[in-house]
């Protein structure tokens, strides 16, 4: 166990460090944030001067192994557009994206678990086949055109939900959540809606795509004939076995919701990591952008070692290999 852990921490270091390598090639040589920080009246030495100050004129391996180190104590410099500090901005944001990100997780899993239970255990029901068609709609629209057919029905038509913003936030000191007022709870409905519903097709079609296998195997056919109850035999062994690689794609899919948020957060203007990234795009703002890229990076990363560790803890097939030796 031990081993397979160090082998999986080793590999999540390699990938950071190719990330931070993307992103300080890709948005350090992406526009000229000097221009968009002075302005037309600025002269020649006033952006001589700022890119000295920047350590832009610095040799390029001496930029990125201080970008890395900074990066490694939680610094990636100052905002080129709001000229403070990358990791205060994020800190000040992340908490309506990890709810916003909670939230529709939280509604993809729930939902998409039981409707594709609910949908494999009764494959020709009239309710599977317009579970199946509406999920397939919900799939094949793009993320903004849902949102803002969403606002347009419950905030413009029925105005029983609002179209924008957070809502009323209780600071808690260390976070500020919106979770504890009646505003910030209806405020959330939508774009957590709005960002679930790709993830929630593509769970339920899994586990039912799953399930239905499971129930086609022989040791299913075994537990029937010795006269398991079906609930027994739906719940106690098909559901446990489609479970096993329903978790590999469900962590990667939850994952998947910090990098979606960006376009949830700007339809929905929702105060997010996301939006922040958006508006920094405008203004060539390279250190939030690498920063963002980063994080979304190191989300990615952590997730997918907590699955492969869950992955290693509920199929034997692996603890099996690993003392073997394979």
């Amino acid at each position: 166990m031990l081993a397979f852990i160090a082998r999986r921490l080793f590999q999540s270091v390699i990938v950071m460090l190719a990330v931070a390598f993307i992103a300080f090639m890709v948005f350090r040589y992406v526009g000229d944030p000097v221009s968009s920080m002075l302005g037309q009246d600025s002269t020649l030495a006033d952006h001589a001067a700022l890119r000295d100050r920047l350590g832009l004129n610095e040799p390029f391996y001496i930029q990125f192994f201080s970008f890395v180190g900074n990066a490694l104590q939680g610094q990636f410099g100052i905002s080129y557009r709001l000229q403070q500090p990358v990791s205060q901005l994020i800190m000040e944001r992340l908490p309506a994206t990890i709810e916003l990100a909670f939230a529709s997780a939280s509604i993809a899993l729930v939902l998409g678990v039981v409707l594709g239970i609910y949908t494999a255990l009764r494959p020709r029901a009239f309710s599977t086949g317009v579970i199946m068609t509406a999920s397939l709609i919900g799939v094949s629209l793009p993320t903004f055109l849902i949102g803002i057919g969403l606002i347009y029905v419950f905030a413009v038509e029925l105005k029983v939900l609002p179209s924008f913003g957070r809502g009323e936030v209780v600071d808690l000191g260390w976070w500020r959540t919106g979770f504890l007022t009646e505003s910030g709870l209806r405020s959330i409905i939508l774009p957590a809606i709005t960002l679930s519903l790709f993830q929630l097709t593509l769970i339920m079609r899994l586990v039912r795509a799953e399930m239905l296998e499971v129930l086609r195997t022989d040791y299913i056919r075994f537990a029937k004939a010795r006269g398991l109850s079906q609930r027994a035999i739906n719940f106690g062994h098909a559901l446990k076995n489609t479970m096993v690689p329903v978790i590999t794609i469900t962590g990667l899919q939850l994952g998947s919701v910090i990098a979606f948020a960006i376009i949830t957060e700007t339809v929905f203007q929702w105060p997010g990591v996301g939006s922040l990234f958006v508006n920094s795009v405008a203004v060539v703002d390279v250190p939030v952008m690498a920063a963002y890229l980063v994080f979304v990076a190191l989300v990615f990363v952590v997730i997918n070692l907590i699955v492969d560790i869950l992955y290693f803890i509920v199929d034997p097939r692996l603890r099996d290999g690993a003392k073997s030796g394979r």
